[in-house]
């Protein structure tokens, strides 16, 4: 074999194993029997299908180059598993995050729903990476009427008998999560007075924002309700975001992920930000950038509503002067992974001895066995 072959085959050799250690990073896994038994995968496989939802009830509202529209369109994916044959299934409805899309709850979505889990998604109009007129946060409070119209669109769909869904949903066990922007349109859908869907019988939000809602915007039901967070979040920073909750809201769960990053929950963040002392750092210019020239991203997320509970307290994220060293993004989402699911079980599990054991789980076992997590 001539030499320049045998170098180019070396070459490639060597790339092909570099690519296979930058793609698929090692995984951590939880400590101690009891985390370890609820980490372990479903058996029930996934389907996946694309939905396309139309609202005629809600207008679009203009932005930007955008005219607006009469209607809002609610394009996405409804995942649930193969197996069916334990259905019907609790519902998740999943709100993602600003700039971000359908895709994001891919990683919720492998773990969860072979576990029995019905989740959907979908684009919200203007705050998903290609809305248009370029997406915005002002139009979040109006985010919490697509969750309740998903809803029904999940119900009637499991109602049809004709329908792939049909059975699949229980309509008494309905969460509602978001990551981000998607976490605070989760906390209107489960808790604002007028807005809120009483269907939702527990909600999370991962990093959302928080601080403009006040105890009177929880007091109105009593939802439970957990935040996860992490305490080096650049973005919604922790102290006066997520630390607060406890006295807000007396029936929720604060799980506390030390040096967890606002990026460290996204997905991706798994394999291309790993490499990085703090990922909210690459992030963070550019929201100060467009603070800076007045984009519409920087504009208050809601208006001052005390009627609602919801205050003028805002709190400018990417101030950090220093980065400290952040909790590895698979580490964070693994964490992320076991509490979201204690909670649910707990939540929404028809076997009380369940609940009882998932209330055990999240009070004393969770942060025993996984060092770097905190729950209040």
């Amino acid at each position: 074999m001539k030499l320049w072959l045998k170098v180019l085959i070396g070459v490639v050799v060597v790339l092909s194993l570099i690519a296979l250690y930058l793609f698929n990073p090692r995984l951590p896994v939880p400590g101690g029997e009891a985390s370890a038994a609820l980490y372990a995968p479903g058996n029930l496989g996934v389907t996946q299908e694309a939905i396309s939802l139309v609202d005629e009830s809600r207008p679009t509202a203009a932005n930007g180059d955008f005219a607006g529209s009469p209607v809002r369109e609610l394009d996405g994916y409804v995942w649930y598993p193969k197996d069916v044959s334990t259905a019907p299934f609790p519902l998740i409805v999943y709100s993602h995050g600003f700039m971000s899309s359908v895709a994001e709850p891919g990683d919720l979505v492998a773990f969860l729903v072979p576990k029995g889990y019905v989740v959907v998604a979908v684009n919200h109009p203007l705050s998903h990476g290609g809305a248009p007129g370029g997406p915005v946060v002002s139009d979040v409070i109006n985010q919490a009427g697509d969750v309740s119209f998903v809803i029904d669109a999940m119900l009637a769909r499991s109602a049809n008998s004709g329908d792939s869904l049909h059975g699949l949903v229980d309509a008494s066990r309905i969460a509602a999560v978001g990551l981000s922007l998607g976490g605070l349109t989760t906390q209107l859908a489960a808790f604002h007075r007028e807005r809120r869907d009483p269907r939702i019988r527990a909600a999370v939000s991962m990093a959302g924002p928080s601080a403009q809602l006040s105890r009177h915007f929880f007091a109105g039901t009593d939802t439970p309700f957990m935040k996860v967070a992490g305490s080096a979040d650049a973005i919604v920073p922790y102290e006066e975001n997520a630390a607060p909750i406890p006295e807000k809201h007396p029936d929720s769960t604060l799980v506390t992920l030390d040096r967890g990053s606002h990026v460290g929950f996204a997905g991706q963040a798994a394999t291309i930000f790993r490499w990085f002392r703090h990922p909210d750092r690459l992030v963070c210019p550019m929201l100060r950038r467009a603070r800076n020239a007045g984009d519409a991203e920087a504009a208050p997320m809601l208006a001052p509503d005390p009627e609602n509970g919801i205050t003028d307290a805002g709190v400018a994220g990417c101030t950090m002067e220093t980065y400290e060293r952040a909790m590895r993004p698979l580490q964070q989402q693994m964490l992320t992974r076991l509490s979201l699911l204690a909670f649910l079980e707990r939540e929404l599990s028809n076997d009380p001895a369940r609940r009882q054991q998932m209330q055990a789980y999240l009070s004393s076992q969770l942060a025993e066995e996984n060092p770097g997590l905190t729950v209040h």
